[in-house]
């Protein structure tokens, strides 16, 4: 039988190809395995955790690299429980991770503090400064923001920076020695022009100079990835980044790589919501929106951020630093109750339940309020967040009512941003949502769309998320064909998928109205708490020191 070469990887052409999406989440890596027909055919997964450590958010790396081979081989035992084609039949593949957040390396590309991720708050100050100096909103977890407040804090080891990237940038690099980044990814590191597809300019002289005042001497354009859009090539997988990713030998060395993106940029493949007047929100640890715009905005909010989508097309994005998380934790408590209670049940069945419960809450949640600030918030001006449930009326503490609470306030913030869209006339037609809390089928779904006032429409494969979306990137790649991100989504991808599209219900719109009015005013409280608990721990502190 007759092979054919791709790169540097011998093909039996008999072999479908397949296409290997990894994504770094919040609280998962996963790997998934699309084939000929770019559906998914595998998925493979690994749980993790961000840790506060010094008061800052960061993950392990080391836990990284195992998690990542735990994921692929959870993959490869999913592929041969099916009887499907190994990994050996991988045409091309990517990684994608969390946007933003701060990983800097030296001169021998040694990390010099730990990952600061997209959750900390702690770059105020340097947000505040770069989006007056720049005219346009830098918030507090883009890439820049967190080099700078480096330097005004007057951080050891900014003297020995030499890179930063994002971790889908550095686990790109492990893999392939090549420091790239996709324009989406990058678009969250700092600004970009949309002319282009590169970083701005201007932004980038005027940012030197302010950190030349400060002592800084190296430009950020030697400092930043090179950028790249979707369909480029950028790289091919080497001996050792294939060991990293599996030490079983089944990724063989050779294999191209497209850009690295952030989990927005995938978010938004997977739902194919590339093109203008189109729309994504995905749902997990955080939760963001993401309106792609056929020209930049002229008004710069702190609520939203420019960014673009893989191809380079403006973006607007309402990020929220607090998503679902919490609302893992009550379904956590509720499955300890059903074992106490002698009817356990798996996390999956525990979310049917409080999901389907929901819909028989009271249209306003009963005036029962559920913040989820696990963490700040920046979006509605929290440096630092604490969970928080409160009620108007003793007499609405229901199931139903509490459960609708708890989905409710996984919407609250990004509610509140999406308002200020709205007010300067952004176009919505319908939003297309993905996640884990999609999997019960028509009910965050329904919700959502009374909390947006838009359609929300929902498609096959939307808990997938982002590891699909960067395995249709590196079809795309693959594919070598001359047209658009959108053409081929739309004729190779989504030409024959169905979108359940479901449309806010008027009693619901009413009903999340009142909720978000109470809402918007209980945020008071919540500063509060935050307030009183960190004076009430620094008391107990003292009183143990004493």
């Amino acid at each position: 039988m007759t092979t054919q070469t791709h790169g540097s990887v011998r093909r039996d052409p008999a072999t479908p190809p397949a296409y290997l999406g990894i994504e770094l989440g919040s609280t998962r890596i996963k790997a998934c395995l699309a084939g000929a027909d770019h559906q998914p055919v595998a998925v493979g997964s690994h749980d993790w955790s961000s840790r506060l450590v010094d008061g800052r958010w960061t993950y392990v790396l080391d836990e990284l690299w195992d998690g990542m081979r735990a994921a692929v081989a959870d993959l490869r035992g999913a592929l041969a429980a099916q009887g499907a084609p190994g990994l050996e039949s991988v045409r091309a593949l990517g990684v994608s991770a969390m946007m933003h957040g701060y990983l800097a390396f030296d001169e021998h590309d040694e990390l010099l503090v730990p990952f600061r991720t997209w959750r900390n708050t702690s770059t105020g100050v340097a947000a505040a400064e770069l989006s007056e100096l720049l005219g346009r909103n830098i918030p507090l977890r883009w890439s820049v923001a967190h080099l700078y407040q480096a330097v005004l804090d007057g951080e050891p080891h900014v003297a020995q920076v030499r890179s930063v990237t994002t971790l889908a940038g550095y686990v790109h690099r492990q893999l392939t020695g090549r420091g790239v980044l996709g324009v989406g990814d990058a678009s969250g590191m700092f600004p970009i022009d949309s002319r282009t597809h590169d970083y701005d300019h201007d932004a980038l002289a005027r940012t030197d100079e302010l950190l030349a005042a400060h002592g800084f001497g190296r430009k950020l354009r030697d400092l930043l990835p090179a950028v790249q859009v979707a369909g480029a090539p950028a790289g091919t997988l080497h001996a050792a980044g294939a060991a990293l990713m599996d030490p079983s030998g089944s990724l063989p060395a050779g294999i191209p790589l497209c850009p690295p993106e952030g989990d927005a940029g995938t978010g938004m493949t997977a739902t194919c919501a590339v093109a203008p007047r189109t729309g994504n929100v995905s749902v997990g640890t955080s939760i963001f929106a993401m309106l792609v715009l056929d020209r930049e905005p002229e008004t710069a909010h702190p609520e939203v951020d420019i960014v673009t989508t893989p191809a380079g097309d403006p973006v607007a994005m309402v990020h929220c630093n607090n998503g679902a998380a919490e609302l893992e934790n009550w379904v956590a408590v509720f499955r300890e109750f059903g074992v106490a209670a002698g009817c356990s049940a798996d996390a999956d069945t525990a979310f049917g339940v409080l999901l389907r419960a929901a819909l028989d809450g009271a249209p306003d949640a009963g005036g029962i309020l559920a913040y989820h600030y696990l963490s700040g918030e920046p979006v509605v001006g929290l440096d630092d967040g604490r969970p928080l449930l409160t009620r108007a009326d003793a007499g609405s503490l229901t199931f139903a009512n509490l459960a609708r609470s708890l989905v409710y306030g996984v919407f609250g913030a990004l509610s509140l941003g999406m308002q200020v869209l709205l007010r300067d006339g952004v176009v919505i037609d319908t939003v297309v949502a993905h996640g884990g809390l999609f999997r019960t089928e028509g009910v965050a779904q329904r919700l959502l769309a009374a909390a947006l006032g838009v359609p929300v429409g929902v498609r096959a494969g939307a808990s997938e998320g982002g590891a699909w979306g960067i395995a249709l990137l590196a079809a795309y790649l693959d594919a070598a064909v001359d047209r658009s991100l959108t053409e081929f989504l739309d004729c190779e991808v989504f030409a024959t998928s169905e979108l359940e599209v479901v449309t806010p219900d008027p009693a619901d719109v009413r009903g999340y109205s009142q909720f978000l009015e109470r809402y918007s005013a209980g945020l008071t409280v919540e500063r509060t708490a935050v307030d009183a608990l960190d004076r009430a721990v620094a008391v107990s502190e003292r009183q143990v020191q004493a």
